[in-house]
């Protein structure tokens, strides 16, 4: 069974809803899953070098909501499932399009554990993850050579298939992430309880043993 996941990594819901996905599969009995984590932008107009976190996020409330009310709900589900959100700490709202350059990059074995690390960094230290430098620390953290994701990253490497992936959520009209795309005839949206998404992997299950019936 194929899972496709449209994920930013600036997303604290996608954040959650992988953590979710995690602990759903240690529960599933069914046929084996493969999951690829695909790019989507919350917003593909950030600038390289991003904007001042606390402003862009009271720009993004219209300024009708405290900042508080934006992290409570991401803070508190994320600490039901072992996740830490420690949004005072971020300094930056990073353009994202490097750190999914850097996940493509990755060997496929260590590209959900890469993702984990993108999302610890800027979630519970406040790193830039639109910064070269702070990347290549990561890359290098999990046992990548710095010197070649240095070089790789600098010449814009896997661009074109990060971008072919955001392109591919826009044809299939993904409008907000995580979104979940299971076997390509099912979706998920939204960072659902694990026993929804073993509710829907049984779904698609069901589904495909109707097939050959």
């Amino acid at each position: 069974m194929q899972i496709d996941v449209y994920h930013d990594t600036v997303c604290p819901w996608c954040r959650i809803g992988k953590r979710h996905l995690q602990l759903a599969l240690a529960e599933w009995d069914g046929e084996p899953v493969n999951v690829t984590y695909r790019t989507f932008f919350l917003n593909p107009d950030i600038p390289p070098e991003g904007y001042p976190f606390q402003s862009y996020m009271h720009t993004k409330g219209g300024g009708r909501m405290p900042l508080e009310g934006w992290f409570a709900a991401p803070r508190d589900a994320g600490a039901r499932v072992g996740l830490t959100f420690d949004f005072e700490r971020i300094e930056h709202a990073p353009n994202s399009t490097l750190s999914h350059q850097l996940i493509a990059l990755t060997p496929e074995d260590q590209r959900e554990a890469i993702i984990d690390t993108i999302y610890a960094a800027y979630f519970e230290h406040g790193w830039n993850i639109g910064n070269i430098d702070v990347l290549v620390s990561i890359a290098e953290q999990s046992g990548l050579d710095a010197d070649d994701m240095r070089d790789a990253l600098s010449s814009n490497a896997c661009h074109d298939e990060v971008m072919s992936d955001f392109r591919q959520s826009q044809q299939i009209g993904v409008t907000g992430v995580p979104f979940f795309v299971i076997d390509n005839r099912l979706a998920l949206s939204g960072a659902q309880p694990p026993a929804v998404i073993l509710d829907v992997l049984q779904q698609a299950l069901t589904m495909r043993e109707e097939d050959k019936s």
